[in-house]
């Protein structure tokens, strides 16, 4: 069977930079650290730079594997516009759910990411930027949970889809499970706003009980709320990043019934997987992680696909600055489900048409029905 022309909802992704790069700022989107490589290496010798090197060099007119001088020196010459045109459409991504939180500055709109891939891209708001923003707005700290409130709503009148938090990196995903009550939340608020005066840098949202309070809020619109999993940068502490910390919470929270997106997940995918089988209101992806571990992709998705049901799965890149990490997600992607599924049906575990079906849910189908994109 082939895959190649699988429909894909890309349901958590970034923009692409819409500036120039260079060397030094492509080998930074190479890898989640928050350094640069020693002195002497290359984040070019990691499995993401090779599938680059091997994927994405003949988009640019060049052989497969050239030497990584050689292929930032031709993404240069193209220039950023024809660089992105080049990779957003070769994507081949029917709709795009775009994380508007992260150094939104430096890369492109949904807006401009959907001109130059031609395709639709919608908005995934962030809880913890988003409150950033409404308490630096004004109010008080007693107003604070009716203003995030009124934020939450005007991001859905304004066509937003979907949450995101990233508790993770700000405490970890063994946070209380209990939603903080409204004297809590205001004295939260308090303190918050009392930090931010003596020092503007505590803007950065980490407290605990805020955090629940944005991510309860988020549970209460009904609209599926993403959490990331797993890999990060050295924010995550990644012992605390184990999805299986948020047992309780997934709980407490499953009678309201709101969609929970477990990203990324690896190396805790097959935690992940766990949790989508056991409650009704989980969902995960394998996203970044599959372009991260390069030629091993497809024995991370075989492991993500061993308990979770076919109906709780769902493809994402998490492509962030770099337009190569939207087409090598798609891509790559396309050929690992092509890989693992072809072969189950090759050894007569599947039918055919199961297999089929399965990769629409997967590609597309899944992403539709639980964000509630009509025609996308």
């Amino acid at each position: 069977m082939t895959n190649e022309s699988l429909a894909l909802v890309d349901h958590h992704v970034h923009g692409a930079a819409a500036g120039p790069l260079d060397g030094p700022a492509i080998e930074w989107m190479l890898t989640e650290a928050a350094a640069p490589a020693p002195p002497g290496t290359t984040m070019w010798d990691t499995p993401l730079g090779f599938a680059i090197r091997r994927w994405c060099a003949p988009l640019l007119d060049l052989e497969a594997s050239v030497p990584a001088a050689q292929y930032v020196a031709r993404r240069a010459e193209l220039g950023p516009d024809e660089v992105n045109r080049r990779f957003l459409m070769a994507a081949r991504v029917d709709a795009w759910l775009v994380d508007t939180g992260y150094l939104t500055d430096q890369v492109m709109t949904p807006g401009q990411l959907a001109t130059a891939s031609g395709a639709t891209a919608l908005e995934i708001v962030r809880l913890e930027a988003l409150a950033e923003r409404v308490v630096v707005a004004g109010g008080g700290a007693a107003g604070f949970g009716d203003a995030f409130a009124a934020a939450l709503d005007a991001a859905f009148a304004g066509g937003a889809v979907g949450l995101k938090s990233i508790v993770a990196y700000r405490y970890g995903l063994d946070f209380d499970p209990a939603e903080p009550t409204d004297a809590q939340v205001t004295g939260a608020a308090g303190r918050w706003l009392a930090a931010i005066d003596a020092d503007p840098a505590a803007i950065r949202l980490s407290d605990p009980v805020l955090l629940r309070h944005v991510i309860w809020a988020g549970m209460r619109t009904g609209r599926p709320l993403q959490f990331h999993v797993g890999l990060g940068d050295p924010d995550a502490r990644l012992h605390r990043a184990d999805p299986s910390h948020l047992h309780e919470f997934l709980i407490a929270t499953q009678g309201i019934g709101t969609p929970v997106m477990l990203l990324h997940c690896y190396p805790y995918h097959r935690q992940a997987a766990c949790l989508a089988n056991v409650f009704p209101h989980v969902y995960l992806d394998v996203g970044e992680a599959l372009n991260h571990v390069g030629a091993s992709s497809a024995a991370v998705l075989a492991e993500a696909l061993e308990v979770a049901p076919f109906h709780k799965q769902l493809y994402s890149s998490d492509a962030y600055g770099l337009a190569e990490l939207h087409y090598l997600g798609a891509a790559g992607f396309r050929r690992d489900l092509d890989r693992v599924i072809g072969g189950f049906v090759a050894d007569g575990a599947w039918s055919r048409g199961d297999g089929e079906r399965v990769a629409r849910l997967i590609g597309a189908e899944n992403a539709r029905r639980v964000y509630g994109l009509a025609g996308a």
